[in-house]
Formats: structure tokens, sequence, C-alpha cells
């Protein structure tokens, strides 16, 4: 029996998997942990699913071959892609600067295929239909680092709005000559051909512009009740489209791409099914496709005799790519009289190679036009350019930002009469000195009370923890009451503590989160995510960490550090405000350590709040040695630490666990940590996620600092 048994499981975890709920369970597995693993190098996701793929597929462990639910999932992946690709252009933007729109989007459709048809023509020797289909993904390109511009605020920057609309231009253009190259590849090109496909895409683009919209608005308007029917009605859209366009004689992608064109203004950005159409793509569609694209890729060919010919492919590929884009930049540039930093956030954005690139060349490559050297290429053109476009666009931001051109929405202004606070309890030993803290920098003309959260975790003990959670939150009203503070009692079960604190949060319209110091962190926490780390990434408004170890009438200052472009972070307002108060409350002069644009800022504010408190200022300029601030501080100061989340506009390398290197360097000190607010991410794909890593920023800069050194 026991034999059997070990048989028959043996036999399921034969390779490649045949078993379909186990194939099914695998990818799931990968799609969840390739984000985990990666996410302390900071590989963009896009990469990461890819290199799962070729891991487990017939190049690599051949725990997974290419079949047929395989490719039914792949299939819809791709066509998922090029709808979100088609929903998600702005379309308003590209309203206000059609003009320029266009010219931009022809310098960065024709420069690319100009270079790159020649090159793979006449240096790798493609074939006609080869080297044009490969020169049109050149033109190409994913705004993966949009949210980057975003974050700094410079969305409304008109390179920003032109680049958008480059997009639809140069996307809708490759599509078209993919259509061509398919047809082309099936037979001659003559006149019955144009007559053909100019009749059937006419009757196309008359069905997908002219009828479907006016289905789908009389749809969304009667079906107002039923939550999963406006997604299962999108998704119909999506793939009745394919199937037309494939009945065209066009590519499925095409009709996907159209119908997320045709659904645009029909589904607004920030709407709920808008979230279930993104939610849904990242979770499971889109990954499944990536990592079926790694399947693909054979990694032996770098060994073996072809590997110089596919390092050589590869190279010409990423180079031109790159090329190609920086040129079409510059030609904007010009034409534009745009300064050299607004022709580097156009190369930026426009340099990123992901999603309709993929898209493309998979198609290519399925119909036998191109071959696997072309898509290994593609695969490093993909991590490189989009590692350049995050590295470019975040220099070129924080350079227009230092010119003083960001938008003034990008400024938070909190109402006194309307902030809220909430401070979330873990260690009850420190709670009394942070609810004391927090009382006295809430604004007295606020009748909100202090909201106080206890997170309980939802276990088979969740309604003893939560007993024992409202006992102690009543400790906490008690010793509140002793000094007249209201305070609004919450308990919130959740199986993640950080997800609790964050619906907590928005569920109160919290300005701002008070916390206690982080404690130490498990093994498993450092590779799954701290605690501390994962609250930052969950909430978007301010945040305080705090230890408290002595009482505040010790102190006699307040030192705060102030790193480079701090002050514009939406959230500086905010905290200069609470530091200001607090620096009334105890009567205490303060001292600011920062450089002298953020001197001019600081005081600035200091004028605009009429404060009478005296300050000082202390010129440091080498923030990425942050031991170097210990020679301004001193055993008898409260010190603050503006700090900022990753990816903010004044985050540095230099700020990276900075909780735990002052905690261990001040000892027995009274320190606050200081997180500014920051506007919420918008459109965000978690598989497009290409923040670069630290590595790659400090390569950068230091290339940077050679060209800047002078001679």
């Amino acid at each position: 029996m026991s034999d059997k048994i070990l048989d028959h499981l043996i036999h399921a975890f034969e390779a490649p998997l045949t078993n379909p709920v186990l194939i099914f369970s695998l990818v799931l597995f990968i799609i969840l942990l390739s984000p985990i693993l990666l996410r302390p190098i900071k590989v963009p996701g896009i990469i990461g699913l890819i290199i799962s793929g070729m891991i487990i597929g017939p190049h690599g462990l051949n725990w997974l071959e290419k079949n047929a639910a395989v490719d039914l999932f792949s299939t819809i992946g791709l066509l998922y892609i090029m709808f979100i690709a088609g929903l998600e252009l702005d379309m308003n933007e590209f309203k206000k600067t059609k003009h320029k729109s266009f010219l931009f989007g022809f310098f960065t459709f024709i420069i690319p295929i100009s270079i790159g048809f020649p090159v793979c023509y006449y240096i790798l020797d493609y074939s006609l239909l080869s080297s044009i289909l490969i020169a049109s993904m050149f033109a190409t390109h994913t705004l993966v680092s949009y949210p980057i511009v975003n974050r700094y605020g410079i969305s409304k920057n008109e390179a920003v709005a032109i680049t958008i609309g480059g997009t639809i231009l140069t996307d809708t253009a490759v599509l078209i000559i993919l259509a061509v190259i398919k047809g082309a590849s099936a037979g001659d090109i003559n006149g019955e051909f144009w007559v053909t496909l100019g009749v059937s895409f006419a009757i196309f683009l008359f069905i997908m512009f002219g009828i479907i919209p006016k289905i789908a608005k009389w749809f969304f308007e009667k079906v107002e009740s039923e939550k999963t029917g406006h997604y299962i009605f999108v998704l119909t859209v999506v793939f009745f489209a394919a199937f037309l366009a494939e009945m065209a004689n066009l590519e499925p992608i095409i009709g996907a791409f159209v119908a997320g064109l045709a659904l645009n203004k029909l589904i607004p950005h920030s709407s709920a099914l808008m979230n279930r159409i993104e939610f849904i793509g990242n979770a499971i569609f889109i990954p499944f496709f990536l990592i079926s694209v790694g399947m693909i890729v054979d990694v032996g060919v770098f060994t073996n005799s072809e590997g110089l010919t596919v390092f050589y492919v590869a190279g010409a590929l990423t180079l031109v790519g790159i090329v190609g884009k920086f040129l079409a930049a510059t030609a904007t540039q010009l034409a534009f009289k745009y300064s050299k930093n607004e022709r580097n956030l156009i190369f930026g954005l426009s340099n990123a190679h992901a999603a309709a690139t993929l898209a493309i060349i998979m198609v290519g490559y399925n119909s036998n036009i191109i071959d696997e050297h072309v898509l290994n290429g593609t695969i490093l053109l993909i991590l490189v350019s989009c590692i350049i476009a995050s590295i470019v666009t975040e220099n070129a931001s924080k350079k227009i930002v230092l010119e003083g051109r960001q938008h003034e929405e990008h400024m938070e202004h909190v109402e006194e009469h309307e902030e809220q606070i909430l401070i979330p309890i873990a260690n009850l030993n420190n709670m009394e000195a942070i609810l004391d803290f927090a009382t006295l920098v809430k604004s007295k003309k606020s009748p909100h009370p202090l909201n106080i959260l206890s997170v309980v975790p939802n276990d088979e003990q969740a309604d003893r923890n939560l007993a024992q959670a409202r006992q102690n939150l009543d400790k906490m009203a008690k010793y509140a009451s002793g000094s007249e503070t209201e305070v609004d009692l919450v308990t919130m079960v959740d199986y993640n503590i950080a997800n609790g604190i964050s619906r907590a949060s928005k569920e109160a319209f919290a300005d701002c989160l008070i916390l206690g110091w982080p404690s130490a962190t498990s093994f498993v926490e450092k590779i799954v995510g701290e605690k501390t780390e994962s609250i930052l990434n969950r909430t978007d408004a301010n945040l305080m960490m705090c230890r408290i170890e002595k009482p505040f009438i010790t102190n006699k200052s307040i030192i705060i550090f102030v790193p480079p472009l701090a002050e514009s972070e939406v959230g500086f307002h905010y905290w200069m405000e609470k530091m200001t108060k607090l620096a009334q409350e105890l009567s205490l002069p303060i001292t600011f350590v920062c450089n002298s644009r953020s001197r001019r800022a600081v005081e600035h504010m200091m004028e605009e709040l009429k404060s009478s408190v005296p300050i000082v200022f202390e010129q440091y300029e080498d923030w990425d040695n942050i031991y170097g601030l210990s020679t301004f501080s001193n055993a008898d100061s409260l010190l603050v630490f503006v700090s900022a989340r990753y990816g903010d506009v004044s985050y540095r390398d230099s700020l990276d666990g900075l909780a735990k290197r002052v905690g261990k360097y001040y000892k027995n000190q009274n320190l606050i940590l200081i997180f500014p607010s920051r506007l919420e991410d918008q459109h965000i794909d978690e598989y497009e996620d290409v923040q670069a890593a630290p590595i790659f920023r400090r390569i950068s800069r230091e290339i940077g600092n050679m060209f800047s050194k002078e001679k």
C-alpha cells in the first residue's frame, strides 16, 4: 500500500508536470513568491516573472512544458496587456497638446525605425519582413516610469503630456505595421491585399468606435447593481474585439488595444471597475503570460557555439533601442525649444520597452517571422531600457523640481479644523509618552479626537484578543482623560497588522500616523518585508515614529535634520507646522541642519507660520554620510530626522534603515523620525515596477559625478 502511494507521488511530481491542478498551483506559487524574493534587490517585476519562467521551463528545470493550458492563459495575458495599454492612456492630456504630441509621436516612431531597419537588414542580416518588424519594436514604448514624475509633482509638465500623447500614436502605428507584416508573411502584397485590409480595418473600427461604446454606455447605465456584471461585460468586449480583429485578418492584440481605446472614456482611471480590471490582470493573467515568455527563452544558447551571436544581436537591439529614443527626444527638444532636463524627461519616459514591445515580438516569434536570438535580445532590451528609464526619469525629475517647477497641487495643506491623527498601539509600555507627544502636536482647532487603534490578528483567538485589546485601549483612555485629551478607540481584525493600519488610516482620513519605534525583526520578516516598511508602503499619510526615553522637560533644544529636497515633498508644510508647534509647547529653540536651498524654504515657511520660535541653521552637504550628522547633536537635544519613503523626491540610499541606525547610535535619547506624506501612486502595474535598485542608482550617480566635475 505504501509503495503504491509512493509511486503515485513520484509519478505526480515527474518532470515535466502533467497534473493540471499541480501545474496551476506551481504557477500561482511562482507569481506569489517571485516579487517577495526579488523585492530586496529591486529587480523589475516584468523581468522577475520572465526569469521565473526561464527557471521552470523546458530549457531550465523542465518542471513545466508549453501545452494547451499554458498557451491559453498566455494568450489571455497577452491580450490583457494590450487592453490595459489602451485603457490607461490619458486621452484628456492628449487633447491638450495634440499638435505637439503628433510631432513627438512622429519623431519617436520614424527615428528608431530609420535606425533599426538598416541595422537589422544590413548588419544583422535579417529578412525584409523580420527587419521591419524588429525595427517597429524600437518605436514602441511603455510609460513604466510615469509614477516617478507623478510622485515628483511634475506630471502636468508639457514634456510629460506630449510623451503620453506620443504613446497613443506610436502604439497605434506599430500595430498597423504588424497587421501589414502578418498579411505579407501569408502571401504577396498586391492591390487586392491593400483593398481587403483597408475595408476590413474600416469595418472593424466602425464596430469598435461606432457601436461598442454605445452598447457599453447603455449597459453601464442599466446594469448598476450587478458588481461582477460590468467586469464580465468588459472582458467580453476585449475577447470579442480580438476575435473581430482576427476575422479582419488583423492580429488579436490589435483588437484588444482598440477595445481599450474604445472603452477609455467610459471607465474612469480611479473607478472600482478599473481597479478590478487591473487587479485581476496583475494578479493572474499578465504574470502567466510573462512566465510563458520566460519558458521560451533558452539560456543554453548563451553558453554554446551560438553564444557570441546571441550577445551580438542582444547588444545591437539594446543599443539601437536606446539611441533611437534619445535622438527622438533630442529632435523634440530642438523643435519646441525645451531645456536639457525636459529632453531627458522625455527620453526617460519614452525609453522603456515593456508591454507593447513584448507583445509584438511574441506575435512575430509565434508566426516564425523572428528567431529566438531576437526574443532573447528583446528580454535584455526590456531589462536595460527599464532600468535606464527609471534612472534618467528620476534624475531629470529631480532637476526640474530644483528649478522650482512643481505644480502647486503637489503641496499638501491640512486645514487645522479638519486634522485627523491615528495612533496604532503595539507596546503599552511606551504608549503614554507617544500619547503625550500626539497631544502636544495636535491642532487645538481640530474637533476630532485622537484615534487610538489596536489591530488584532485574525486567528482562532481573535475574540479573546479583541477583549484584551479593548482592555488595553481602556487603559489608554483613562490616561488620556487625565490630561483632558479626547480619544476615539478603534479595534480592527485583520490577518496582516500593516494592512489593518492602512485600512484604518484610509477610513479615518488620517493626516498623520504616530507610531512607536520599530523593534527588532526576525529573519522571516526581513525576507517578506518588515512590519514598519509594510506600513510605510501601504500608507500615503504623514508618518512619525517616536522613541521617547526621557521626559520632554529634560530636552534643551530640538535639532531637525532636513535632507536635500525635503521641502519638495507633499508633506513638508505639515511636519514643519507640527515641529514648530512642538517647540512652542516645550519652549525650545530649533536648530535646522540642512543645505542652503532647504534653508530658504524653511525660512519662508517660518515666515508663513509667523512663529516666534528661535531658530538656528547649520550647513550640511554630505547627506550620503548620515553618521556625519552626529557632530551637530548633543545628549540633551530632541533629535528629529526627516526621511522619505522609497522612490519619493528626497529619498536617497543613505536613508535606508535609518530608524535602526540612529536607534543604535543615539541610545537613551529622545528621537523622532518623520516620513512626509506623498501623492497616491497612479496607474502602476505591479508587473511593470521598475524603480532602479540602489546599485544602479549609485553607478549612475558616480558616472554623473565624473562628467560634472570641473575640468
